[in-house]
């Protein structure tokens, strides 16, 4: 398809799209902005691509689905700041015994992952402290998704076992 056709058909799919996107954002506007903005980039850089396999409208809903899901997962990730818990920070009105308290549950963390195999321990550091998906793990650790996911599943278990349930939240 002509990037011009691209173009227009895509403007006149901007109303269904935006109203998707809001779905995808739980009626949040502002998200939903900030999302089809996302979708809009990523298809002018060419990240993401129509290749014709479906309409245009079921690709450019599915990227604006997949849009929607990772910047929810941002937002979830960074609202609970893991690498704040490994890094042992506090919050910043947190008085002197919670930044104690805060920094020996870091250290309890970075001992526990330490103890971990080196495969349970990258995959977890790839996905909770690098906000990526186990299938993008995967592949940067070149390991099938099955492999990649027996890891992940494996190293939660082994962290709770190693820490509590106390200290992973």
């Amino acid at each position: 398809m002509a990037p011009d056709d691209l173009e227009q058909q895509m403007a006149a799919l901007h109303p269904a799209s935006f109203a998707w996107a809001l779905a995808c954002t739980r009626w949040n506007a502002a998200e939903a902005e900030e999302v089809l903005q996302s979708v809009y980039l990523s298809v002018l850089e060419g990240r993401a691509r129509f290749d014709g396999r479906s309409t245009l409208k079921t690709w450019l809903f599915s990227v604006v689905r997949n849009t929607a899901a990772r910047a929810r997962r941002r937002r979830w990730l960074e609202a609970r700041a893991p690498w704040k818990l490994f890094l042992g920070t506090a919050p910043p009105d947190a008085g002197p015994l919670d930044a104690l308290a805060s920094e020996q549950r870091g250290a309890r963390i970075r001992r526990a992952l330490g103890q971990l195999p080196a495969r349970q321990r990258e995959v977890l550091d790839l996905v909770f402290f690098h906000e990526m998906t186990v299938e993008q793990a995967a592949e940067i650790m070149g390991v099938t998704l099955g492999t990649a996911r027996a890891h992940y599943h494996r190293g939660k278990l082994r962290l709770l076992e190693l820490l509590g349930p106390e200290d992973l939240r």
